[in-house]
C-alpha cells in the first residue's frame, strides 16, 4: 500500500498568489494529460492561472507527440502550469524553463536542447510548451508548461534513451518537496522572460549545455557539431558548409554516438 502524498497546495498558493492574481492549485489522482486538460479548458475560455498536478497520467505527452511513460504514481512528478503571458519574443522559452528547473534541483544537472534535463547522459525530466490563442506575435496567449520529472529510475525498457530518477541525485526530496522547490523560481523566470526575453538566460544555458561540441544529426539528414545557443535560443550547428541556427519548432536533433563514453540522446 502506497503512502498518500501530502501536497503543499496551500503553501504554494500562499507563495504564488500575491504576485499572480487569480492563481489556484488543483491536484487530481489521475488524468490523461495535465497539458491536454489545461489546453481543453483554455479553448473553452478558462484562462486563469492554474497549477494542475496529477498523481498519475494515463496518456502523458512529450515534444513532437512522444509518449511520457509513468509506471506508477511514485515514479514521476507530473504537473502543468497555465497562465497568460505576453513576451516580446517567445523564442527560447522552453530553454529558460529547463534552466529554472535545473537551477532549483542541482548545480550539475545539464540541459539537452530544447526541452530535456539530463544527469550524466541520462534523461531526468522533460518539458512540453503549448499555447492557446492566436493573433499578433506580441499578443498575450495562454501558456501551458508541462513538466515530467522521473522520481525513480524507470524500469520500462522501451525508452529511446537511458533515464534516471531524481532519487539518485536528490534523495532528500520527496514528491511534494520537489514541487514546492520548483514553483516560485519558475514563476520568477517566466516574469523575467516576459520582460527581457531569452538573451539574459543564454550564458547560463550554454554553461549547462549537454551537447555542446558534440556531433549531431538533424532530422533533415544534415550533420554538424553543436555549438551552444544564440540569444534567441536557436541551436548553433557548425556543418562543413555553414553555421546553422536551428529552431526547435522546425527540427529535432540526434546525437551521433561513436564511442561508449559519448552522451546518448534522441
Amino acid at each position: 500500500m502506497t503512502t498518500p502524498v501530502h501536497w503543499p497546495s496551500e503553501s504554494i498558493w500562499q507563495a504564488i498568489a500575491p504576485g499572480l492574481p487569480g492563481f489556484s492549485v488543483e491536484v487530481v489522482p489521475e488524468i490523461d494529460s495535465t497539458n491536454s486538460e489545461l489546453m481543453r479548458r483554455a479553448r473553452n475560455g478558462q484562462q486563469e492561472p492554474l497549477l494542475l498536478v496529477a498523481e498519475r497520467q494515463s496518456a502523458g505527452r512529450g515534444r513532437m507527440g512522444r509518449q511520457w511513460h509513468t509506471e506508477s504514481p511514485q515514479q514521476a512528478l507530473t504537473f502543468s502550469l497555465g497562465l497568460m503571458l505576453s513576451p516580446l519574443d517567445w523564442s527560447g522559452l522552453s530553454l529558460a524553463v529547463g534552466l529554472s528547473l535545473a537551477r532549483s534541483l542541482h548545480p550539475d544537472i545539464r540541459l539537452k536542447w530544447p526541452n530535456d534535463l539530463w544527469w550524466q547522459g541520462q534523461k531526468l525530466a522533460g518539458i512540453l510548451i503549448e499555447t492557446a490563442g492566436s493573433g499578433p506575435v506580441h499578443a498575450a496567449r495562454y501558456l501551458v508548461i508541462g513538466v515530467g520529472i522521473n522520481l525513480q529510475t524507470p524500469a520500462f525498457t522501451g525508452l529511446t534513451m537511458p533515464a534516471v530518477g531524481l532519487a539518485e541525485i536528490r534523495p532528500d526530496l520527496d514528491k511534494a518537496q520537489c514541487l514546492s522547490l520548483l514553483l516560485s523560481p519558475l514563476i520568477q523566470t517566466l516574469n523575467q522572460f516576459e520582460q527581457f526575453g531569452f538573451a539574459q538566460f543564454q550564458a547560463d544555458f550554454n554553461a549547462r549545455d549537454a551537447i555542446s561540441q558534440t556531433a549531431v544529426t538533424l532530422s533533415d539528414g544534415r550533420h554538424g557539431v553543436a555549438q551552444g545557443v544564440n540569444r534567441q535560443g536557436a541551436l548553433q550547428v557548425n556543418t562543413a558548409a555553414e553555421v546553422l541556427s536551428v529552431s526547435s519548432a522546425e527540427i529535432s536533433v540526434r546525437l551521433q554516438v561513436k564511442a561508449p563514453s559519448a552522451l546518448h540522446g534522441r
